[in-house]
């Protein structure tokens, strides 16, 4: 079997034979979580700051606008991991479709 090659060997490789999003979707989640968390807490300080009744509008809001901007991300990188999966296992399959024409 091949060694896989590095993130940077893979980042300058120009023929595309082999993915880097997938290694990248963990990363990307993680980021996506970070920036829902901090924008439900901007929401939410903002609120205070506007006032007691917005502040407790704010409260309710936040959490729920945190768990759909991570649900989003969630469904958009599967869907992004499920195209690349579903790509390299087309390859495979032609691959496996021609060597067994040439048997």
């Amino acid at each position: 079997m091949a060694r896989s090659k590095g993130f940077f060997q893979l980042l300058f490789d120009f023929s595309f034979s082999e993915f880097i999003a997938l290694r990248l979707v963990g990363f990307l989640y993680g980021l996506a979580i970070f920036f829902a968390g901090l924008g439900s807490l901007s929401i939410l300080l903002a609120g205070f700051r506007a006032g007691i009744a917005q502040g407790l509008g704010a409260l309710i809001l936040a959490p729920l606008l945190f768990l759909f901007n991570v649900i989003l991300a969630r469904i958009i990188l599967e869907t992004l991991v499920v195209a690349f999966r579903t790509a390299k296992n087309t390859g495979r399959t032609a691959e496996n479709t021609e060597y067994l024409r040439n048997s």
